[in-house]
């Protein structure tokens, strides 16, 4: 049974909007990072997508996981610490980064009993630490160039590395502690270069404080490692090749190398099976409506300046065609540029790929709609 049978035997069976996340993809993924990246911990980015299954599959293959809030960070360690039976003086800094650099004091309270590894980069987020959290190890997070990256970070998140030392010297005179430095070159990065200049930035930082007796030992990378949606997108392989020559060159051994891919691991695990519901030409053009749209599956075209893409179950002669998605909001339009057959039908099937990433994760009930269901492949 070739693919495309399988997604329509899928779709009959489950109906639409499907769904369907490939977990041996999902390891494949992994083991591709830890081969390419041996002296770097994954810290898989629960926001990219946050179904359970995912954490349990990542978490058996020897993943840690990077948090963004209090419910994340307790989905999180609701399941490890079942598992996780190894006496380990930092068991959560093993397994969770709270790389939020921004946490509202009522989260700092809750976690502060376990002793978090947790991010900053300001001087009024190390006073709440310290009032609230002073039990965490830190982790400075420096702004350092994303030109090019599909998603920018540089104008929310991170500290200017002229101001890196005083907020490193800030935090141990309140006596807290500081474990390394983080840096993240935008999601989609594309543009190898931002990687050169931030980790020379963090090699830097992180030396400039030891020298000045601060012991700090960690690096974090961050994510942003490019997934191959196209042709277009350098491979992976030959960042790693760049990255593993830069921590040979910059860091000794005893320096622990992180990373938070979230893109990279589930983008190309999912796949999604819509359904036309309708279909008008409208100024010339045909228009696809299906049952999900950009407040659902599709949220990434809002949220992540993502492309969709479209592939038909049927043949026939192709035009340029809209796909939009199901709410009453004109704003729920998908793409206005899809080379798809001019004669589909009401009832006939889409299918999307390499939709995993940032699109079940931010999905709403907008207009009384819910999203796809969703079909693990284990």
């Amino acid at each position: 049974m070739d693919k495309h049978e399988e997604l329509l035997k899928l779709a009959a069976e489950h109906g639409t909007p499907l769904l369907i996340i490939d977990h041996d993809k999902l390891r494949q993924n992994y083991r591709t990072f830890k081969e390419h990246l041996p002296r770097v911990q994954c810290y898989y980015a629960v926001k990219a997508n946050s179904e359970q299954q995912i954490i349990e599959t990542l978490f058996e293959e020897g993943s840690s996981f990077d948090v963004a809030s209090y419910n994340e960070f307790m989905q999180v360690y609701q399941y490890i610490k079942h598992f996780d039976k190894k006496e380990r003086k930092h068991f959560v800094w093993d397994k969770i980064i709270f790389s939020n650099t921004i946490k509202d004091s009522p989260t700092l309270a809750k976690i502060k009993q376990y002793k978090p590894l947790v991010t900053y980069d300001n001087s009024a987020e190390l006073t709440k630490l310290k009032h609230h959290c002073d039990t965490a190890g830190l982790v400075l997070r420096l702004k350092v160039p994303d030109t090019g990256s599909q998603v920018e970070m540089a104008s929310k998140f991170g500290a200017e590395p002229r101001d890196a030392q005083q907020l490193i010297q800030e935090a141990f005179d309140m006596g807290l502690n500081v474990e390394g430095v983080s840096f993240h070159t935008g999601s989609q990065c594309t543009n190898f270069d931002n990687y050169t200049v931030a980790l020379d930035i963090a090699a830097t930082v992180l030396h400039d404080a030891r020298k000045k007796g601060f012991p700090l030992n960690l690096v974090d990378i961050g994510g942003g490692f490019p997934v191959p949606y196209d042709s277009s997108v350098p491979h992976f392989e030959t960042l790693a090749v760049l990255l593993n020559s830069e921590f040979a060159r910059l860091f000794e051994d005893d320096i622990q190398i992180l990373a938070e891919p979230g893109r990279f691991m589930v983008a190309t695990v999912a796949t999604l099976v819509s359904e036309i519901i309708g279909k008008a030409r409208r100024d010339s053009k045909m228009f696809y409506h299906i049952n999900d749209g950009v407040y659902h599956t599709f949220s990434g075209v809002v949220y992540d300046h993502w492309i969709p893409n479209f592939h038909a179950f049927k043949d026939g002669e192709t035009e340029i065609c809209a796909v939009v998605g199901p709410t009453c909001d004109s704003f729920d339009k998908i793409s206005l540029s899809v080379q798809l057959p001019r004669d589909l039908e009401v009832g006939d099937y889409l299918c999307t790929d390499n939709i995993g990433a940032y699109s079940n994760a931010s999905s709403t009930k907008f207009n009384g709609f819910v999203g796809a269901k969703i079909l693990h492949k284990k």
